[in-house]
């Protein structure tokens, strides 16, 4: 029997990697299990958006992140005659202080991951262990674990997070219930190292042809991605060839003599989510409670999104300043967001898998109209989480807040990483936490919290400006963020400090 861990990670994708850091930074025994024994090689997901990338940069991956990946500010739909149909324009600074739409390679990205998490002492992760046996009890659960040469182990761990994926062992253990929304298509995913340089215009496009819809995007730098949907009548295992993804490829110019074919695949898409993502002593992360359709690129970044949530929750759960009930705010906030993004997958496929000439050219005539009228689309922005711990009748509150560029003293950079990160107090014209009383002071200093004055004489410096825009665009003199970046509650005047952090000492009790 192994070393009782504060959490057991099942699953070591970009989720459990991420959770698992997110943990280990925070001083507590995360064991990771990962039945495979090595990383999978090959290209999967490709798109982050700002908010993912400010989580990785929370991950310690924040130098990194330019290296790994590069910005797409273009979106660009097209239909077989070549006419535009959508634009979507992306500003090369998002929100969260990120490129909007930033593209990637997952291997890459996994190695970063791995690298930082294994510089963790209080990580351990276990390739080549298989969980096939979980049984909780009050104070912890066992997990059962199988090498590759039959040989068996127990690790048991107070909290279990199961990030193994579309068919996660856990969620099969937990008996959990799925709700599917019935939306399947077929596409073959192709990446390509292309060996010539060239310049893609628009750097992400999608191709709304009836005789074969296609996306065409980037695969991180120096790599291409083309997604062919299957048609009606065509044959599965003939599609999944090599000889196939040549042939699709020619219309771009690309042959073995120019490209290195890194991948051919036929993914089913689905549109389903769990609808239980707590199970006493157990929970759920990533593909494991969430699966969508790739067309707004938010698979992946759903599961880190899991990973923020969950992270700081346990970390007040494990510290005693929660009680446990705080974790049922995960699923309660969280499912709302990931049916949204999958709602909205589903409605971009809509558009998107249309083989149908004739419903083609109507929808044609439809999109160039507004496409006129409208010019270039922003991207939508990120929806708010659903009930949990948030302040009661506050507009702003679940919304995600922004990060921008800060000054304090001789450091300058993005806030998080010159200020700091976790609970923020943040005051338009004073430190809000210079009026709070003793208890309530300390109260937050016990979550960690820093408070600050930014502004353009505040003890922070608002660089740019970003922050009291944010302030006069929403009529706020104080907020309070969450340690996983959006909105808690805010006040009009820097006296709602008080009120804003007695409320949340209130709302953590209630969540017991």
């Amino acid at each position: 029997m192994h070393a009782l861990h504060d959490v057991a990670i099942v699953g070591y994708g970009p989720v459990g990697q991420t959770l698992a850091i997110l943990l280990g930074q925070r001083g507590w025994r995360v064991a990771v299990l990962e039945k495979q024994p090595e990383a999978y090689p090959l290209p999967r997901a490709v798109h982050f958006d700002h908010e993912v990338a400010r989580i990785l940069q929370a991950a310690g991956l924040g130098r990194e992140l330019p290296r790994l990946s590069e910005p797409a500010d273009v979106y660009e739909w097209r239909n077989a005659a070549g006419e535009t149909l959508l634009r979507i324009g992306s500003n090369r600074a998002g929100l969260s202080g990120w490129p909007e739409a930033n593209m990637f390679s997952q291997p890459d990205l996994e190695r970063a991951l791995d690298a930082r998490a294994r510089a963790l002492p209080e990580v351990t992760v276990r390739r080549g262990a298989e969980v096939v046996d979980v049984r909780p009890s009050p104070d912890d659960v066992e997990l059962a674990v199988a090498s590759p040469g039959g040989e068996r182990s127990q690790h048991r761990a107070r909290w279990v997070v199961g990030c193994d994926g579309a068919n996660s062992f856990v969620r099969r253990q937990v008996g959990a219930t799925v709700t599917d929304l019935g939306f399947f298509f077929d596409w073959l995913i192709v990446d390509v190292l292309p060996r010539e340089p060239r310049v893609w215009d628009p750097i992400n496009g999608q191709l709304c042809d009836p005789a074969r819809p296609t996306t065409i995007v980037s695969g991180g730098p120096g790599r291409r991605r083309w997604e062919f949907m299957r048609l009606p009548g065509e044959d599965v295992a003939e599609r999944n060839t090599e000889r196939t993804a040549w042939r699709l490829l020619e219309p771009w110019g690309l042959r073995p003599g120019n490209a290195t074919l890194e991948r051919h695949a036929v993914y089913t898409f689905q549109a389903r989510w769990v609808d239980r993502w707590r199970t006493g002593r157990i929970l759920l992360a990533g593909d494991a409670a969430h699966q969508m359709p790739p067309f707004a690129g938010q698979g992946m970044c759903s599961g880190i999104r899991d990973a923020a949530n969950l992270a700081w929750k346990l970390d007040l759960v494990l510290a005693g300043k929660a009680a446990e009930g705080l974790l049922d705010t995960y699923a309660s906030e969280r499912i709302p967001q990931v049916r949204q993004a999958i709602e909205f997958s589903i409605e971009l496929g809509k558009v998107i898998c249309v083989a149908d000439p004739e419903q083609a050219s109507a929808r044609d005539a439809a999109m160039i109209a507004a496409a006129g009228a409208a010019g270039v689309t922003p991207p939508l922005p990120t929806p708010a989480l659903g009930p949990g711990l948030l302040l009661d009748g506050d507009p702003l509150a679940g919304h995600l807040f922004l990060q921008g560029e800060v000054r304090r003293g001789a450091a300058a950079g993005r806030f998080d990483d010159v200020v700091g990160r976790g609970f923020a107090l943040l005051g338009r014209s004073a430190d809000p936490g210079s009026i709070l009383p003793p208890d309530l002071a300390a109260f937050f200093a016990s979550l960690d919290g820093i408070t600050a004055h930014v502004a353009a004489d505040g003890a922070v410096h608002d660089v740019n400006g970003s922050y009291a825009k944010w302030f006069e665009k929403n009529g706020v003199g104080v907020v309070l963020q969450r340690p996983d970046f959006h909105v808690f509650g805010t006040a009009p005047t820097a006296d709602g400090a008080t009120a804003l952090v007695g409320r949340l000492r209130s709302a953590l009790g209630r969540a017991a």
